[in-house]
Order: C-alpha cells, then structure tokens, then sequence
C-alpha cells in the first residue's frame, strides 16, 4: 500500500508534513514529491500516468493559490485524488479550495478542509482500507481512541 504525495512548492511542505504523519502512524508507505501543474507540467503528466505502475493506489495533491495541481494529477490517472488546499497569503486558502472543488465532470477530485493535512491522511487511509483490511482495523480503533479523547476531557471538564 503506497500514498503519492505531491505538492505544488516546497512551501506547502509544513501542511504535508501532518499528512506523512498520519500515514507513518498507520504504517502506510509514502513518496512525497514537489511538482507543479504550472511550472512542470510535462512531469506532473509523467508522475500521475505512471503513478498505478508504481505502486501508488491514493494520491493526495497539496497545493496552494490557483491550486489546479489535483485536476492536472486526476486528468492523466484512474487513481483517486484527494486534494489538500494550502491556505496561501493571498485569500487566505479560499482560492485554493475552490480551484481544488470545481472539478469539471469526469475528473474528480475529493477535496478536505483548507490546511486539512490530517484529513487527507486519514481519507487515504479510509480508501486504502477497502482493500487492505488491517487498515479498516486500525481506524475503527483510531476513531475509538478520539472517542475515548473526548469523553475523558469532557469528564475532567465536568469536574471544575
């Protein structure tokens, strides 16, 4: 099981970083890459078509401002991408989420929250867990654990 990563510029790497954590904490294997659908489209072409024969099942495109970075990724692959929007200086990530949402039919592309590194580690790993049923396991206690999170802080808040 292998998560392509891709980011837009190095600059997105503080946001990426959460979503490698959550993969490592799952045990799934990463490559994370800095191609832009701007400046290097031939390679963002050469890294999506070949990304099924590399092993990549999920790959999760972070990318700020214009953000076309998942849709140029989506265009080229049967694979799903799930777009991560970069809150950039610009308009605060409100142009990235909407360049990463507006989609034109037939080429999706699943978009989390501005700077929603996490969730978009965590919807690989949903993905991933129809096939690798090890996965499914361990989210079901991921979630379990959060669960457990909050009832323990409400229970120490309760008592103030």
């Amino acid at each position: 099981m292998k998560v392509g990563i891709v980011m837009g510029s190095k600059s997105d790497y503080p946001v990426v970083e959460r979503t490698e954590k959550i993969l490592k904490d799952f045990g799934v294997e990463f490559e994370t890459r800095i191609i832009s659908a701007h400046r290097t489209p031939s390679a963002a072409m050469e890294f999506s078509s070949k990304a099924e024969e590399n092993g990549i099942e999920v790959i999760i495109a972070a990318a700020g401002k214009a953000a076309h970075l998942g849709g140029v990724l989506a265009a080229f692959t049967p694979l799903p991408v799930i777009g991560l929007p970069v809150k950039s200086s610009t308009l605060t990530g409100l142009d990235s989420l909407l360049s990463i949402v507006q989609m034109p039919k037939g080429v999706p592309v699943a978009t989390v929250a501005i700077d929603g590194a996490e969730n978009a580690g965590i919807l690989a790993v949903q993905i991933l867990s129809l096939k690798y049923p090890e996965l499914r396991e361990k989210m079901k206690a991921y979630k379990k654990q959060m669960e457990e999170d909050v009832l323990r802080t409400d229970a120490e808040f309760q008592k103030k």
